[in-house]
């Protein structure tokens, strides 16, 4: 079996042509903010949409992205805007919908007195665009940054105490901790025949029967990672060497200034469309 990737070590070379994994995380972070708002007071169609495509774009291009990402990025984004746009249409209200308009006079569905119009859809659908927007721009760091590298940029650059950054790097690597502990414990009671039996009572009662277990390993695993960083001084001084260095080079600050560039190229556009 291939050995998983650890996040938590220094990561290995890749491609240039996927550059956004060559950037400083604070720029992939700081790029995309000012469009992230702006998204939220849009009221359009067309803006939306055009920051979903450049966060696609960027993602495709940019990023190392595994198969099932790619496929669950190309089908689930126009599937769960389309779901949504329904979602959140069904919830607007009517009367402040322009009657005139001739998607007002579309009926999509109708049940009873209560009818779902184009134009309700329509509202519905530039929400979702928004919603989406913004979940793609978040992944432009979110699918090129580990956790460790985040907390290494924010100590480094933006001089966030290290106890707090690396206190939270500590309290991430319990995650995985975790489930490696959950599925040992799982593999125990298999291993003893403990059967609850099936449906959502049995799916409780194993769920109650876990957590003691766990919580217990949990402890143990917290008591060892105390006593490990205080034998190493953790704490004992105002700063830390780094054995990984987290630099803001030329081309973290090209990104920020093109990216925000193309956000305003991309808002003026939608004032125009409007």
């Amino acid at each position: 079996m291939a050995a998983s990737r650890n996040p938590y070590a220094e990561q290995a070379p890749v491609h240039p042509a996927r550059f956004l994994h060559r950037l400083n995380p604070l720029g992939k972070l700081a790029a995309p903010l000012p469009a992230m708002i702006l998204i939220v007071f849009t009221r359009d169609l067309a803006t939306p949409l055009a920051f979903a495509v450049l966060a696609l774009v960027l993602l495709f291009v940019g990023a190392r992205l595994p198969a099932p990402t790619v496929a669950a990025l190309v089908v689930g984004t126009p599937v769960g805007v389309a779901i949504l746009g329904v979602t959140f249409g069904v919830w607007v209200d009517a009367s402040r919908l322009d009657g005139a308009s001739a998607a007002a006079s579309v009926v999509l569905i109708e049940v009873g007195d209560w009818r779902f119009t184009l134009a309700a859809y329509l509202v519905g659908l530039t929400t979702a665009l928004r919603v989406a927007a913004i979940v793609l721009l978040s992944l432009i760091a979110g699918l090129t940054t580990t956790g460790p590298e985040l907390v290494r940029a924010l100590v480094q650059n933006l001089r966030v105490p290290y106890r707090l950054g690396y206190t939270a790097l500590a309290a991430l690597r319990f995650v995985p901790r975790f489930r490696h502990e959950l599925d040992v414990i799982r593999a125990a009671h298999r291993v003893r025949g403990i059967d609850t039996g099936r449906g959502p009572v049995a799916a409780v009662r194993r769920s109650i029967s876990y957590a003691v277990p766990l919580l217990a390993s949990a402890i143990r695993h917290a008591e060892r990672v105390a006593l490990a960083m205080e034998a190493r001084a953790f704490g004992a001084h105002d700063t830390r060497t780094e054995r990984i260095a987290s630099r803001w080079r030329p081309r973290d600050s090209a990104f920020v200034a093109l990216f925000w560039l193309v956000t305003a190229a991309i808002v003026w556009w939608g004032l125009l469309v409007v």
